[in-house]
């Protein structure tokens, strides 16, 4: 078997993450820019990873906690809305890119994994994510749930969809329902 190993994302990754990031979103304008995904990396470092595969950088994954129903947006960086030490019940992966190079070989499943055992390590009671490019089918079979009342910024696109994926039930109340308003923080 290849060498593969995920591990925290660090300073010198920054030129692969932002290039793969530019091939992988740059033509349907979703592309965030260095600075962006910098942002939501300082906003938790211990949840953004990259993935060594035979010995070279072949993807990355971004996540940060932030509020259940609610999302990043796009156009714009990080303003401590999600802060590792202010964090809540919810981690969002906000970003998993590979390389063409390692698709096809249950990469993305294997770091989406690898973060869910980090979050549940940390006591994290959901997760959720904004999916794109048509990956929502991919996303259901690791147990994501499509959640279309949440409205996402424009910056996502017209076919992007919110889902989630709860470990604690009484976390899925969507903002202004009963169970909501009691608080799942």
């Amino acid at each position: 078997m290849t060498d593969t190993r995920i591990r925290l994302l660090q300073d010198e990754d920054w030129d692969d993450v932002a290039a793969l990031e530019a091939v992988a979103y740059g033509a349907s304008g979703l592309s965030e820019g260095r600075e962006a995904l910098r942002s939501r990396h300082r906003a938790s470092p211990s949840t953004c990873f990259v993935l060594e595969y035979a010995g070279v950088f072949g993807g990355y994954l971004l996540a940060l906690p932030y509020p259940l129903f609610r999302c990043p947006d796009l156009s714009m960086a990080e303003r401590g809305v999600g802060r590792e030490g202010h964090r809540g019940s919810n981690l969002h992966l906000h970003d998993l890119a590979l390389a063409e190079r390692v698709r096809g070989r249950g990469m993305a499943r294997r770091m989406a994994r690898h973060l869910e055992e980090t979050g549940r390590g940390a006591r994290y009671r959901s997760f959720s994510l904004v999916a794109v490019h048509g990956s929502r089918p991919l996303w259901s079979r690791l147990g994501y749930r499509t959640r279309p009342e949440v409205a996402l910024p424009a910056s996502y696109g017209a076919q992007a969809v919110y889902m989630t994926k709860l470990l604690d039930p009484a976390a899925d109340a969507p903002p202004g329902s009963a169970r909501g308003a009691r608080g799942t923080s």
